[in-house]
């Protein structure tokens, strides 16, 4: 059954990339260009019971030709985060380009920790935030729950 399996997927790959079994990893990831594979996988050989890329021996059935064993890569966009203040008007812009239909959470601290203001911010969309005093201040951004990006920004 499995061995079924790796020479279908052989095949396919053989009729879709023109591959030919190598015996490094390195030459398999050249051969296959993953920037025009739909979801982004990265090929690993591992030829003859030994896996190219470690010499580590593996404990799969060897076949008579080389197997490929296929990970899908994680191609996750980290959001572009824009933050700036405006010294004249006493602002503070606030715009996020990330996944498109999210809502972003921004969280404004003074340096004693002590939350001075929080917005949710929609993608593509700038923010205002006025009324902030001269000062340092610590921010945070989040999507999920998951904090995305921190730093600070110093209002003049």
């Amino acid at each position: 059954m499995i061995r079924t399996l790796f020479e279908n997927l052989l095949a396919r790959l053989r009729r879709v990339a023109n591959y030919e079994p190598m015996n490094t990893t390195e030459t398999v990831v050249k051969r296959f260009n993953i920037r025009t594979i739909p979801a982004l996988f990265t090929l690993i050989m591992l030829s003859t019971g030994v896996n190219a890329s470690t010499g580590c021996p593996l404990s799969i059935p060897t076949f008579s030709h080389d197997t490929i064993l296929v990970q899908k890569q994680i191609t996750s966009k980290k959001p572009r985060i824009k933050l700036y203040p405006n010294a004249e008007q006493d602002v503070l812009f606030f715009s996020v380009r990330g996944t498109e239909g999210k809502v972003y959470q921004l969280f404004l601290f003074d340096v004693a920790g002590k939350l001075i203001r929080q917005a949710n911010i929609k993608n593509k969309e700038t923010t205002v935030i006025d009324n902030i005093e001269k000062g340092n201040y610590l921010f945070e951004v989040f999507s999920d729950d998951e904090r995305i990006e921190n730093g600070q920004v110093i209002i003049k």
